[in-house]
């Protein structure tokens, strides 16, 4: 009987949201997303999500400690729009009211496997020195309308940033399917071929706990 050729391939997105490093702030809390080509689409798991508010702790120096989970499968037909992560952090500022503390996004890596990353943050700034007394005596700081913007290209160079602070994620990558499409991620080298009884390649698969 011949075998059936993939239409598509699959992209396994596990991981963590570890931290971040804000060294003038506390009590922060990280929104996250993914974003896109017009060629992908999620098959399970979550898009978005929101991890819990955290403090530094006594040994832990500037380091806000989130641990918070990542788990989403994606399929496409092309790597064109190969997704990205994207996390925008938030915290109070001296009147209480919920600021944004920085934006950033990174690629989901290429490669199956374990991977960090650790994502440069930014806040938009306001133009005058005006804008700027106004909008933190008012409690309304400069953001975008939808973080996704981040990931994109377009307007962005009119737009004035100032970098502050980094945020940390993991992440375990699995692909499925890719090489019977004709694309090679893994390394170039013997070990890594693909299984004769499995659609996953050997670097691909779990890692065993034995």
């Amino acid at each position: 009987m011949a075998a059936i050729n993939p239409s598509v391939f699959l992209l396994t997105v596990n991981g963590q949201i570890e931290g971040a490093n804000f060294p003038e702030y506390d009590n922060l809390y990280c929104k996250y997303c993914f974003v896109y080509g017009h060629d992908w689409a999620p098959t399970s798991g979550l898009e978005e999500g929101i991890t819990q508010i955290t403090c530094k702790g006594s040994q832990s120096s500037h380091k806000l400690i989130w641990n918070f989970p990542l788990e989403t499968t994606f399929k496409s037909t092309n790597p064109t729009g190969w997704p990205q992560l994207v996390v925008s952090v938030y915290g109070p500022d001296v009147f209480g009211n919920d600021v944004v503390r920085g934006y950033g996004a990174t690629h989901i890596p290429f490669t199956p496997g374990q991977h960090t990353r650790t994502i440069p943050m930014f806040v938009p700034e306001p133009t005058w020195r005006l804008q700027k007394f106004t909008s933190w005596l008012m409690g309304r700081r400069p953001e975008y309308t939808d973080p996704k913007v981040v990931a994109q290209g377009e307007g962005r160079e009119v737009t004035r940033v100032r970098s502050q602070g980094f945020v940390t994620v993991s992440f375990h990558i699995i692909t499925k399917d890719m090489r019977k499409l004709g694309y090679d991620t893994g390394p170039s080298n013997t070990a890594n071929t693909p299984s004769a009884t499995s659609s996953w390649s050997t670097e691909e698969q779990p890692y065993s706990t034995q």
